[in-house]
């Protein structure tokens, strides 16, 4: 079945409420990184903003942040901590047109089908049959290979645990599926000790019995890591040739580490500056048509209160696609209960899945 993206419709500027609605109010900011009073905070959704007269979409956005209008007229959407004394802010806390400000929330509004008021199973558990989940997804991601989408993988450290699904992540890198990873110091110093040593945590990623002193193996990793200067020095010296990090760092994705305060080491590439990492991780999301988290409860709940759901490509509006992946229920409501609605989520370990959207994929290829 081919994939076809959803429709986007544009709010009807010329009813009454919007066409004679006021400008945006703004105020200039007065200290680097405090935003005036009654500042506009950003939502996930396509917001407009009448500036001069005209309706104009912050075509870059993400939850909770102040939208800067710039001399030449364009919208920027800024966190707090980077807005520059001089900057003009948008004031405002409707969303209706009354203050200049229009929150479109149902662009991508699908057919409505009546159905019983009452239902079983409407939302997302254990219990949930995720097989149109997947062939949506399939579809999803050979339309995005095929039209120079962008999808980026936020990962934990479970998805290098066990020797097939780093087989099948390999695949999807090598295959053009993969264009951003975002995941912490564990992810890739579990997936380097794969590719050395043949373990994670020190279990044998295929029997997954535990090897003598493999305790030590993810800091010999991370110690030896360090001593060459880099992962991708690494990898040349110890001849790695397997794995996510390996295919990641050999086909030249951009992918960025972000650190915690647990980690070991770290590797050299773990930025440890908190802010600092989620600028990077911003920069990869800005180019982002989907966005794919596995089995990393902290990392996804980043990335998608980063995420808006939509993207303008080519001057078009278009849906961003975010898919979460986790064997808790938690985990995945939790994102939910943060404000990234649209998300669509997969509970069951993030191995399996990883080993699913590659069988998906080639079953894809040999139908072609």
């Amino acid at each position: 079945m081919e994939f076809k993206l959803p429709v986007y419709e544009e709010p009807d500027f010329t009813q009454d409420e919007l066409a004679d609605a006021p400008d945006v109010t703004t105020a200039i900011v007065q200290a680097d990184g405090v935003a005036p009073e009654q500042f506009h905070g950003t939502s996930m959704y396509p917001e407009y903003f009448k500036v001069n007269g005209e309706w104009k979409l912050a075509e870059e956005s993400r939850m909770d942040c102040c939208v800067v209008v710039r001399d030449n007229g364009n919208l920027d959407v800024v966190e707090f901590r980077n807005l520059k004394k001089g900057d003009r802010v948008i004031l405002g806390r409707t969303e209706n047109g009354t203050d200049g400000i229009y929150l479109h929330s149902n662009g991508f509004h699908e057919q409505y089908i009546p159905g019983d008021s009452f239902q079983f199973r409407t939302g997302r558990s254990r219990e949930t049959p995720f097989s149109q989940d997947y062939d949506t997804l399939y579809n999803l991601l050979m339309y995005e290979r095929e039209n120079h989408g962008n999808v980026l993988w936020v990962m934990g450290p479970a998805c290098a645990f066990d020797a097939d699904a780093r087989a099948s992540m390999r695949y999807l890198i090598e295959n053009g599926f993969v264009q951003g990873l975002m995941a912490g110091n564990a992810l890739a110093t579990h997936d380097l000790e794969a590719g050395l040593f043949g373990t994670a945590l020190g279990q044998n990623i295929y029997s997954q019995k535990p090897q003598h002193n493999g305790h030590y193996n993810h800091i010999e990793i991370i110690n030896r890591v360090r001593r060459e200067g880099s992962i991708e020095k690494f990898i040349d010296k110890y001849r790695i040739e397997d794995g996510i990090i390996e295919s990641i760092v050999h086909n030249n994705i951009p992918y960025v580490l972000a650190g915690s305060i647990r980690d070991d080491g770290p590797l050299p590439e773990v930025c440890s500056d908190v802010y600092q990492a989620q600028d990077k991780m911003r920069n990869l999301i800005r180019k982002a048509t989907t966005v794919i988290c596995l089995a990393t409860q902290l990392h996804t709940i980043a990335a998608c209160n980063m995420t808006p759901c939509y993207r303008v490509v080519d001057g078009k509006v278009r849906p961003l696609f975010i898919y979460t992946v986790d064997v808790s229920e938690f985990a995945i409501n939790k994102l939910v209960d943060r404000g990234s609605l649209t998300a669509t989520g997969i509970v069951t370990n993030a191995q399996d899945f990883v080993v699913l959207v590659a069988k998906g994929i080639q079953k894809k290829f040999e139908q072609q």
